[in-house]
């Protein structure tokens, strides 16, 4: 399939029959990532249904509701809680901002609902612990979406590391970096009672690919520094540059930068963004660029130190690679997420699986980096101002999402 009609039917996928038994999934916030992430990949899965949408915004949510065909809006202060109230709803996907994910997940938890949760899955690890233990005691399926984690493509690089054929691993370089602009300053990365931060936002994958690869947890941040900050709030980092430390010597350079400045007179010439990582092993080193978004394209680079460099490409998983089915190749990441999110809800083996352990060790490590640069954290005064409560400051009563 070529990279245009790939992309193509990823973006505008044909829609299939729903099944009798399908889940019936309710979004909470008119979330710019929502579609994309969420509603294009239902439309290609029989046992997805998008039924609802919750909007504190009326005009927004109404209008959100009639571009996606959702056929149950609620909106309103009270429209989040409405739509947990649903007894028709059986699963939520929460793309809420930072600061509500742990609010609105306990309680769609509480609800008796199912929740795909948008990452970072909270600010702080003993929300995410919290979260976690109560999807255990309710026996329900709760998600925090690294969906590039089921592709295909960054499980062939993990398989070729584990096959010993590069030999031992000794270092990664990770970067998650986007154009400089790409991101506007009045976007809810950059608030700061929302739980903003370049890398609380981004450098969740860079750490969460690291730790994949090295099949384990760092030891300790040697080092940790602000790519920059938001000039017209510092307490808020554009990204970070960090060195984590992994037993065995082996290291992790982690960079998060979503304003890449540019290059040329004066940085006027955009720098394109940056999605990639390189393993260096004692045999040689692997490369995989686009691996956040790797559904668009991607490209494998091998280069064993005693064989010949070979380029490798995987959209579909192989066979007996543990998938009831390969996948297709115009699958996106978020497609082949949902399929994993529906299998563990519907009691299948899924292909792949983000467990409740990688989440809370990838937030700790998210606030150990943040407590090596020294930012003044905000985690705590965010959770005294929300824990158990509505939010209901006023910036985030807007309907804000990613």
């Amino acid at each position: 399939m070529s990279f245009f009609s790939r992309n193509l039917k990823g973006v505008f996928p044909a829609p299939v029959q729903k099944s009798p038994d399908a889940l019936r999934f309710g979004i909470l916030g008119a979330a710019k990532v929502a579609p994309i992430a969420f509603i294009i990949p239902a439309i290609s899965h029989p046992e997805v249904i998008v039924a609802a949408i919750a909007c504190r915004g009326k005009s927004k949510g109404k209008k959100f509701g009639k571009s996606h065909s959702i056929p149950t809006v609620y909106t309103g202060p009270n429209a989040y809680q409405q739509l947990i109230d649903d007894p028709s709803i059986d699963a939520v996907y929460n793309p809420l901002p930072n600061n509500l994910h742990y609010e609105w997940t306990i309680k769609a938890l509480r609800a008796g609902k199912h929740v795909l949760l948008e990452k970072p899955s909270s600010d702080v690890k003993s929300d995410t612990v919290a979260m976690f233990d109560l999807a255990e005691e309710k026996g329900l399926i709760l998600l925090e979406a690294f969906h590039y984690r089921f592709h295909p493509s960054v499980q062939r690089v993990k398989a070729i590391l584990d096959s010993g054929e590069l030999g031992a691993i000794k270092s990664i370089n990770a970067e998650l970096c986007l154009t400089k602009g790409a991101i506007p300053s009045n976007n809810i990365r950059y608030e700061y009672e929302l739980g903003g931060g370049g890398f609380m936002d981004g450098g969740g994958y860079v750490v969460s690919v690291s730790r994949y690869l090295m099949g384990g947890n760092p030891t300790s941040v040697v080092s940790a520094q602000p790519t920059s900050v938001y000039r017209k709030d510092p307490r808020i980092d554009d990204g970070i540059t960090a060195v984590l430390a992994f037993p065995g010597d082996k290291t992790a350079e982690v960079t998060c930068n979503i304003q890449l400045a540019g290059w040329g007179p004066f940085g006027i010439i955009p720098r394109l963004p940056r999605l990639r990582f390189t393993v260096t092993a004692e045999g040689g080193t692997i490369h995989l660029n686009q691996f956040v978004v790797p559904h668009i394209y991607h490209s494998i680079t091998v280069k064993p130190t005693s064989k010949p460099t070979r380029v490798e490409k995987h959209y579909v998983h192989p066979q007996g690679s543990g998938a009831e089915q390969t996948g297709e190749a115009w699958w996106s990441t978020y497609r082949y997420q949902l399929e994993a999110f529906v299998d563990k809800v519907k009691s299948r083996t899924p292909q792949a699986w983000f467990d409740a352990q990688d989440s809370i060790d990838n937030v700790e490590w998210i606030e150990n980096i943040y407590k090596k640069v020294g930012f003044l954290l905000f985690w705590g005064r965010l959770r005294s101002l929300n824990q158990h409560s509505e939010w209901t400051g006023q910036s985030a009563c807007r309907d804000l999402g990613r």
